[in-house]
């Protein structure tokens, strides 16, 4: 079975749709992306969550946001952050070589 990783930045617009584009066809993981933001292009569902095995957002700030929305239903979930700030854009080349250094060590 695929370790399913979920990303998380604020809008679903940039950062957390560039993982989720450049790590769908790996063979091991499964991945999904949203935003935390209400207004977000894919905002963040309980479903999503229960989905996840592993939680990425990519700032500290995204954690705080996650664990003050949906505390009760992180019990169990790993979440962990990259420290990817909001300086790119959507498939910026400097962004991808910096969303596969970070994850290296969560995606086998």
């Amino acid at each position: 079975m695929k370790k399913r990783i979920l990303f998380l930045c604020s809008q679903n617009k940039l950062r957390s749709p560039t993982a989720e584009t450049i790590f769908c066809d790996h063979p091991t993981i499964a991945v999904d992306s949203a935003g935390l933001n209400h207004d977000a292009v894919v905002p963040l569902s309980l479903d999503q969550i229960e989905w996840a095995d592993l939680i990425l957002v990519m700032e500290t700030a995204h954690r705080t946001r996650l664990n003050r929305k949906f505390k009760s239903s992180l019990a169990g979930k790993r979440v962990a952050v990259l420290n990817i700030p909001d300086d790119f854009d959507y498939m910026d080349p400097q962004l991808i070589t910096l969303l596969k250094a970070r994850c290296a060590c969560y995606i086998p």
